[in-house]
């Protein structure tokens, strides 16, 4: 059989999620070139979805061995790295792809995210701002920087970085309450109320916005507003400990 019939069956195996079988044409066909990165590559993302982990990551630093520049590789092998929480082998790895292309907005990302899970905030602000120079609209580079100030108490900008995200993309709840989040931490309490609204008003089965802006409205002395959309939120699968505490507080406010 020629090497592109092994490689034709295997792909079609794996579309298939028959990963066993993809695998052992793959390995049929890198009996034939053994140092090709692509069927490399995709033996250990067979192994991969395998969940055996220890195969996979051989096989992965087998395709960078002579193909350094292979961009889907590094990709491959960072996300067995998160995935595992192998943050200190990812970031490793990321930053020697980032240094072979300093200029590929997807391997910096990756490396920002690595950043970012392993605590290394610093290093995660250049790298975002860095993607922002390369590519001034990256929507999910902005995402991630509004985060990453939120998450560090910086809400001025956690606010304009998500306030860029929206200029973009205005028809996603999570968007929204995030922004609510940002405004409300920086005591801006009209503006949180907007955005928990408008996350409502986009998806009105998502629970959370109900509550935060029922708070909202307490802070402006409407209580009349806050018991309607407390009353919304207890319609909500919500434990029964938090129901307890909705309940108590809307008993507060009806005296």
């Amino acid at each position: 059989m020629e090497n592109k019939d092994f490689i034709t069956k295997a792909l079609e195996f794996f579309k298939k999620g028959q990963y066993e079988a993809s695998l052992n044409e793959f390995l049929a066909a890198l009996g034939e070139n053994p140092d090709d990165n692509a069927i490399l590559n995709n033996i250990g993302l067979c192994y991969s979805k395998l969940s055996n982990d220890e195969k996979a990551e051989e096989y992965y630093i087998l395709a960078l061995k002579d193909h350094e520049m292979s961009v889907e590789t590094y990709i491959n092998i960072s996300d067995l790295y998160y995935k595992n929480k192998q943050f200190d082998k990812g970031t490793a790895i990321l930053e020697t792809a980032v240094t072979l292309m300093p200029d590929n907005i997807v391997l910096l990302h990756y490396l920002a995210r690595f950043y970012i899970a392993d605590i290394k905030y610093d290093l995660a602000f250049d790298i975002l701002n860095r993607i922002l120079e390369l590519s001034p609209e990256n929507i999910d580079a902005y995402w991630d920087l509004g985060n990453l100030c939120y998450e560090t108490g910086d809400y001025d900008n956690a606010v304009a970085a998500f306030e860029h995200v929206l200029e973009k993309r205005d028809d996603n709840a999570i968007f929204f309450f995030r922004t609510g989040l940002a405004y409300e931490a920086g005591d801006n309490i009209e503006k949180a109320l907007s955005n928990y609204l408008k996350a409502i008003s986009i998806d009105n089965f998502f629970p959370q916005p109900y509550k935060k802006a029922a708070v909202m409205f307490l802070a402006q002395g409407d209580k009349e507003s806050a018991l309607e959309y407390l009353q919304d939120y207890l319609k909500f699968d919500i434990s029964d400990d938090e129901k307890n505490d909705i309940n108590l507080i809307i008993k507060n406010i009806s005296k």
